[in-house]
């Protein structure tokens, strides 16, 4: 629900702000009531994480996708501002940096990232596959499968040891110009925007 999150230095001193592309995805079929298959798994790799995400079905609260990325560009971080994002693993291994510490990940593995959460994502190999959901809301497990005290119920199909944390927090002491690509929702024109801010 919230972070405390202490900084040697300010996180909020942006230097400059550019606009990169809208990526709003185009509806193919709007108000679709044919059944249809997905061969996901004929998606073509892509070179970076970011050029690579492919959204195939929309709603006003959901962004589902693929991306099979060879890396992911250590030029950069990433944040999404508007929505929880969950990625889950069909193919690759790596580790998951954030700003909560890093996570080792491999097949079958569910990541979730709260919304405003600055990452990198260091894969293993060039053979990577995920399946991405964007959620404008907060991703938490379902209501029925716990109790008042917020426990998980017997027959919840997990439980909390199947929870694996952030850890490794390291703090990095140095000054420079870092770049975070932000996706950001534009109220002005309605359009899922990348932007590119540059931070002292």
């Amino acid at each position: 629900m919230s972070s405390l999150i202490y900084h040697l230095y300010p996180p909020t001193v942006v230097t400059e702000i550019k606009k990169i592309k809208d990526i709003a995805p185009k509806i193919a079929i709007e108000k679709n009531m044919q059944a249809m298959s997905f061969q996901g798994f004929s998606l073509p790799e892509g070179e970076e994480y970011l050029d690579s995400r492919k959204t195939l079905f929309v709603n006003n609260d959901l962004h589902i996708g693929l991306t099979a990325p060879k890396e992911f560009s250590q030029d950069y971080f990433y944040r999404n501002g508007d929505a929880d994002e969950m990625l889950f693993v069909h193919e690759g291994a790596g580790k998951l940096r954030t700003m909560y510490g890093s996570l080792d990940f491999k097949y079958g593995d569910y990541l979730i990232l709260p919304r405003g959460a600055t990452y990198q994502i260091d894969f293993d190999t060039e053979k990577n596959r995920l399946l991405y959901v964007e959620s404008s809301s907060a991703i938490t497990t379902p209501a029925r499968y716990r109790n008042n005290y917020g426990q998980f119920l017997e027959h919840s199909p997990f439980c909390e040891r199947d929870f694996r944390l952030p850890k490794d927090l390291k703090t990095h002491d140095e000054k420079g110009t870092f770049k975070v690509i932000s996706k950001k929702l534009s109220l002005s024109n309605q359009h899922n925007l990348l932007s590119e801010l540059l931070l002292e």
